[in-house]
């Protein structure tokens, strides 16, 4: 069996595959990779399948030993990787020599980078899935961010991996943008039409408070006409709601499943990765979409999503 050591850890490295859909009635949020599309790309360029567990690194990467040597491939974020001195290239697959060590440093660009292994890393589901829920200790390694120390186990190679890239402009097409595109939510009637044009105008900025669960952001203070409450409801991934303050949070992949602020919009399904993407201080803003347009884009990415022939060269 082939290992992974982890001899730094960075900021905050799990492991994450697709998450665990189904549990929300059980108040477990489906956690997963905050950037889903990177994860599918990594993998598929290995020629595992899309949702493979792999690290998911945040904002600083860590020093990880093959003892056994590893096919891998980094994708999202640039954390300046190196082997000897020598650095890897993003979304290309890499041969790591038996002893090696893949050195990552600071992020260049974006919030996260995946280290994608060819076989996945080998650790235990929990409710059907590998993912890292770090708020309720559960999933992933021992339910917690890698720690220095830590011993992981590897899938075999179990066949040659060719050596693809993405086709051009695909990278272009799927890069992480700083203006997410949203739908009304379902309280947003609860919001005078002067709060949602400051909303879709503004500029916000993402908090250094924030985290897998949600991201505060600083920008004007947008609150619900009167002094409505709400019985708490379900709350979806990428929902954004104003607390009683008049502060923005966008919910993310380790949300609560239920709450009690109202919700003004929903992030599209097709810029979910872009919010994993964003950093603290990175400055966003909001563009409003149909419901149709909203499933137009979704559809026309899950088809390039599912098209080798159409990523990879």
């Amino acid at each position: 069996m082939s290992l992974l050591v982890v001899e730094s850890a960075g900021l905050q490295t799990t492991v994450q595959d697709f998450g665990r859909e189904g549990f929300g009635a059980l108040g477990v949020s489906a956690s997963g990779a905050a950037d889903a599309v990177a994860l599918r790309l990594g993998n598929l360029l290995l020629e595992n399948k899309a949702g493979t567990p792999a690290l998911e690194m945040t904002l600083t990467g860590g020093t990880f030993l093959f003892p056994d040597g590893a096919v891998i491939c980094l994708a999202g974020a640039n954390f300046g990787a190196q082997v000897d001195g020598k650095a890897l290239e993003l979304w290309r697959p890499h041969a790591i020599m038996p002893g090696k060590r893949v050195v990552l440093g600071a992020t260049r660009d974006f919030a996260r980078c995946y280290l994608c292994v060819a076989g996945g890393i080998g650790v235990a589901e929990f409710l059907g899935s590998a993912s890292t829920h770090l708020l309720s200790g559960l999933g992933g390694w021992e339910g917690r961010a890698l720690r220095k120390g830590d011993v992981l186990p590897l899938g075999g190679l179990e066949k040659n991996i060719r050596r693809r890239k993405p086709r051009a402009g695909v990278l272009e097409q799927l890069k992480p943008e700083k203006t997410l595109r949203v739908t009304l939510g379902p309280q947003s009637d609860w919001f005078l039409e002067e709060a949602w044009r400051t909303m879709t105008s503004a500029e916000f900025m993402v908090s250094e408070d924030s985290n897998r669960m949600g991201l505060r952001l600083d920008g004007p203070r947008l609150a619900a006409r009167g002094k409505a409450e709400m019985i708490s409801e379900g709350t979806p991934l990428g929902a954004i709601q104003f607390t009683p303050s008049g502060q923005a949070i966008i919910l993310f992949v380790e949300q609560q499943t239920t709450g009690g602020y109202p919700k003004i919009a929903n992030v599209i399904g097709a810029d979910l990765h872009c919010v994993g993407q964003l950093r603290p201080r990175d400055k966003i803003q909001f563009e409003e979409v149909s419901l149709v347009k909203a499933r137009a884009l979704w559809i026309e990415q899950q088809r390039l999503l599912g098209s080798e022939e159409r990523l990879f060269a």
